[in-house]
């Protein structure tokens, strides 16, 4: 489709941190990676209270203009989406505003820093009937699509568990900094709200809704060194800083019962040592199982009890026949990577 005659889609980027750049790199690849679709994104302005990060999104990612407030750039006219990628507890006043103007919305997870705000925030969607979107990225993993579609086919049987889990090292150093993630009063719920809302939303993707659940939350590291200005959560202090108090939750376990019988075990962590992001499922149903883990995205893992043979588990690879995959990689032997999930 000529350039001419798509529609052109003015963006609002909230928030230039680690999860602003990946979205606003994924924006600029949107027109090349689907010349098809029907509508052109222009990153139209940035809201950010650092300077340096404003600086950035106008040399960097080529947006038009910076600002420091968020209220001015969700007002703009030739703004027609926003994308809110700030701490989690500033999810709902953004939100507000730009259901407010009318705008669509794209918001990363978990909308707010707790189940209150996050109701907040779908009341607020339907009362200004705003088109809206999440970033559970992960259920756009191709095989993760196909695991679905297995599913549904009955490929495995009637599904009895469900077991997924989300182990991260990106807390487990003692001399992390005591940044945004890691205070109440700016992210709310810590690994619940961070991660293992990734491993539910593929529960809900691949099994259906969830009736009950029981659980338990636990701190591996209780304080951590103080940055001095703004800091990343992947930097490091030193043993002789100054240290602040941790406010949310390393860990979290959960037991669950699905609406369609099954049962299901979560575990997640920030801090467990060697797991990279280890965002995987099992699932299991009366005629066989699958298994994938982020950090093999590429290969799916399929068991199907066939009469009276032990065929053992089967490897499927990613590659064009999978949905979405031939748009950024095509050919059999050519694997996507995380920043196309987010695209």
């Amino acid at each position: 489709m000529e350039n001419q005659m798509k529609k052109r889609i003015g963006i609002a980027v909230l928030g230039l941190g680690w999860m602003g750049q990946a979205h606003s790199r994924a924006a600029l690849r949107i027109s090349s990676l689907f010349p098809d679709a029907e509508f052109k994104p222009e990153l139209v302005v940035c809201a950010d209270v650092e300077q340096g990060r404003r600086d950035r999104a106008v040399n960097d990612f080529g947006f038009a203009r910076a600002v420091p407030g968020f209220e001015e750039a969700v007002s703009a006219k030739d703004v027609d989406a926003v994308w809110v990628t700030a701490p989690n507890m500033l999810h709902v006043p953004m939100i507000a505003a730009a259901a407010a103007a009318g705008k669509a919305i794209f918001s990363e997870k978990p909308i707010g820093g707790t189940p209150a705000q996050t109701v907040e925030a779908y009341n607020l969607a339907k009362k200004y009937k705003t088109h809206t979107g999440v970033g559970y990225n992960y259920l756009w993993s191709p095989l993760v699509i196909h695991a679905r579609e297995l599913i549904a086919s009955g490929a495995i049987g009637r599904v009895t568990h469900y077991r997924g889990r989300f182990l991260s090292m990106y807390g487990s150093d003692e001399l992390g900094l005591l940044t945004w993630r890691f205070k109440f009063a700016q992210a709310g719920y810590g690994v619940t709200s961070d991660i293992l809302s990734h491993s539910v939303s593929l529960a809900h993707f691949l099994v259906g809704g969830i009736a009950e659940v029981t659980g338990m939350k636990s701190n591996t590291i209780t304080h951590r060194p103080l940055p001095t200005g703004a800091a990343s959560h992947y930097g490091r202090g030193l043993p002789t800083d100054p240290k602040g108090e941790v406010e949310n939750e390393d860990f979290a376990s959960m037991l669950c019962n699905f609406e369609n019988g099954a049962t299901g075990t979560f575990e997640t962590s920030r801090s467990m040592v060697g797991p990279e992001s280890q965002n995987a499922f099992e699932v299991y149903g009366t005629e066989g199982s699958l298994s994938w883990n982020l950090e093999k995205l590429n290969e799916l893992q399929f068991y199907k009890r066939e009469d009276g043979v032990n065929t053992g588990y089967k490897t499927i690879f990613g590659g064009e026949r999978f949905p979405f995959h031939g748009a950024f990689a095509p050919g059999m032997a050519n694997a996507i990577g995380f920043e196309d999930l987010v695209a």
